[in-house]
């Protein structure tokens, strides 16, 4: 079945970004809400978000997606003839399953119903309507327009022709599907939150700290919020209510505590209230950061979201590379739970868990039967074993000629670099790697820009996390270096901070003229942490290394040939005609173990003692004399022709 007419059924946050994305794909969206208020306000705040979209050159035209969106308060209207259904109104069970079970009435007998919630479970919706193999979970994440991740929920009963249809939808609304294979309340995301948020409700509850206490530790470690300054900001009644759904659903420790059933009985739901944790009345609080406590660990909130995902993966819900993708894509953190437990200790995880569960006296907090059993290390492995799927945020396309360009594919977000990102540069060097087609690698940026830097949406909760982070943007980049192929980076538009390391790293930089090149760290408080420092002053020295990284000043990419941090710049309507003919030029001259060794020389040789180097280089000599290239570069030269190397 294709999917061509979507009914999408409440107008407010998720709803009117649901229907936005869906009409920017292409789809033909029908948006309906109970009051007429409230569909135009959905229409406004669509209205305003493509007017952006559009100033920002990520859309064609505002007008052409709004004709593609039809609002309406009648029902039936709204679900005639819709291939797909998803319901986006307030998480009250019974409200759901009466509005499924009205459209049940009213839509085609083909048509697929999808439910956005994000704790409840599709099974228990499904029950309402008579088409529980057609009905499945698409839970979007706010705001939808940026938020990539969308956790697709097979019910008991969902057909899986109704899985792949959704997953397909997902994909081309430019967004990438999770599938929780068995449906669990909270899902994968929501669900490993849960245990850290019964944690923090357990800290208050014993008195161990207070919220501005905890949120001052929070926010010192470089979170946006604190997580009760962020329940505030989200609405206390959603957290209360969860927690009771997940008390009803899953454990008695779940359960609010008594000052959280007060202030729901005072009406003290955060800011849209003006008050909850914190007085909102004169605005956002301000966290008194010198209030951070030792009293309680980051790290355990950690520990406990751990101990949740193993649990996910023992019950069947998801394997661990989707729990990881799913957790860094819904909450925008640089690691996932496996990629956080790799590491600790397996007996760090388990004593600690003892240790909360006997503090607390919650049985959630009571290791995995896998952690229990030290098996933890080899899922771990299973885990890294798991093929990769397709790449989302590059490309890899094979020119021909042995050139293979890798384009860093993020053009709407100036190719930053996002944990996602850095995971699939590592693999696509691998596989390049023992790609024996490719003997010259260009690595460039699609659209606007090389790459303007890290990703700074990423959340990092811990200073270590963000050593392992540095360490891991270091190791990957180095790894370009490292590949026996010659790796040009053409660099087509900003390539600053990250982007910037990304090219240096590269063996040699071609430019735009136009090109703009910098290290902006310095004015974020911050430093270049992907091995700018070192590499730039290898390459131009320390004078002008200092510079660069002391000022944050950009030069452009004619100024960096003349610094001599590029190789090359050429004229920009020229670029990519020239970069492909130098590459050309590699692949047709120089033999490929030359090279190979060669990089290896030049990259270690300043590294080690002079004599060292020295003698690495004779023993390279003697290796590339026993190689068919050198007897074909011989010939070829005697010949007085082009040689035809082989790489052996």
């Amino acid at each position: 079945m294709e999917i061509k007419k979507i009914a999408v059924l409440g107008a407010g946050d998720m709803g009117h970004g649901i229907a936005e994305v869906s009409a920017m794909a292409g789809y033909e969206v029908w948006m309906r809400d109970i009051k007429q208020e409230f569909v135009d306000k959905g229409m406004e705040r669509i209205k305003q978000s493509l007017v952006k979209l559009q100033e920002k050159g990520k859309i064609e035209s505002a007008e052409k997606v709004l004709e593609k969106i039809h609002p309406t308060l009648d029902l039936a209207e709204a679900v005639k003839d819709a291939d797909l259904i998803i319901e986006a109104i307030p998480e009250v069970f019974e409200l759901k399953t009466k509005v499924f079970a009205e459209c049940d009435k009213l839509a085609k007998p083909e048509c697929i119903f999808a439910s956005n919630t994000s704790t409840m479970k599709i099974t228990d919706l499904a029950k309402a309507t008579k088409r529980e193999d057609k009905f499945i979970g698409l839970h979007f994440f706010n705001p939808v327009v940026v938020m990539r991740l969308v956790e697709v929920i097979k019910g008991e009963k969902t057909n899986d022709e109704v899985v792949k249809i959704c997953v397909d939808y997902v994909k081309k609304i430019g967004k990438v599907p999770v599938v929780v294979r068995k449906d669990v309340p909270g899902f994968i995301v929501n669900r490993i939150q849960a245990p850290s948020g019964a944690l923090l409700m357990a800290i208050i509850d014993k008195g161990i700290a207070k919220p501005e206490e905890v949120d001052a530790v929070m926010r010192k470690m470089g979170l946006p919020m604190g997580p009760f300054e962020l329940m505030d900001f989200t609405g206390i009644d959603i957290f209360y209510h969860a927690s009771k759904y997940y008390g009803r659903t899953l454990s008695p420790d779940y359960e609010p505590p008594k000052i959280l059933e007060e202030m729901i009985k005072a009406n003290k739901l955060g800011k849209k209230t003006g008050k909850g944790w914190y007085d909102w009345s004169a605005g956002r609080p301000q966290i008194d950061l010198e209030k951070a406590t030792d009293k309680i660990s980051p790290l355990d909130f950690s520990i406990v979201e751990i101990n949740e995902a193993v649990r996910l993966v023992e019950m069947g819900v998801a394997e661990p590379q989707d729990i990881d993708t799913a957790i860094k894509l819904g909450l925008n953190r640089p690691f996932g739970p496996f990629e956080l437990a790799s590491s600790l200790e397996e007996d760090q995880i388990l004593n600690r868990l003892n240790e909360l569960a006997s503090q607390f006296g919650k049985k959630i907090f009571e290791p995995a039967e896998t952690i229990k059993a030290k098996k933890l290390k080899k899922l771990l492995e299973k885990k890294e074993e798991k093929p990769s799927e397709e790449f989302q945020t590059i490309k890899i396309e094979k020119l021909g000629d042995g050139i293979t360009k890798l384009i860093l594919n993020r053009p709407d977000r100036l190719n930053t670099i996002s944990v996602q990102l850095l995971d699939e540069l590592d693999k696509a060097i691998s596989m390049l790697w023992k790609d024996n087609e490719t003997r010259v690698i260009i690595i460039t940026g699609a659209g606007r820009a090389f790459s303007a830097g890290a990703d700074l949406g990423a959340t990092i909760t811990h200073p270590f996390d963000f050593v392992e982070h540095n360490r891991k943007g270091e190791r990957i980049f180095r790894r370009l270096g490292e590949i026996p192929k010659p790796v040009i980076a053409a660099i087509n538009g900003y390539a600053l901070g990250g982007g910037f390391e990304i090219a240096m790293n590269c063996d040699l930089r071609l430019a735009k003229k136009s090109a703009i090149l910098g290290l902006p760290e310095v004015g974020l408080g911050i430093i270049p942490g992907w091995s700018g420092t070192q590499r730039l002053a290898k390459l131009v020295g320390i004078s002008r290394a200092m510079q660069l990284a002391l000022t944050g000043e950009r030069i452009t990419g004619e100024e960096a040939e003349r610094w001599g941090i590029v190789n090359k710049a050429f004229d920009d309507d020229k670029f990519e005609e020239e970069v492909l003919k130098y590459a050309k030029n590699i692949v047709e001259r120089c033999a490929p173990i030359s090279m190979a060794l060669i990089k290896r020389l030049i990259n270690k040789g300043g590294e080690v003692p002079m004599d060292v180097g020295m003698e690495w280089e004779c023993t390279a000599c003697g290796v590339v004399f026993a190689t068919e290239d050198m007897r074909e570069g011989f010939s070829a030269f005697f010949r007085k022709e082009k040689p035809k190397f082989k790489g052996r």
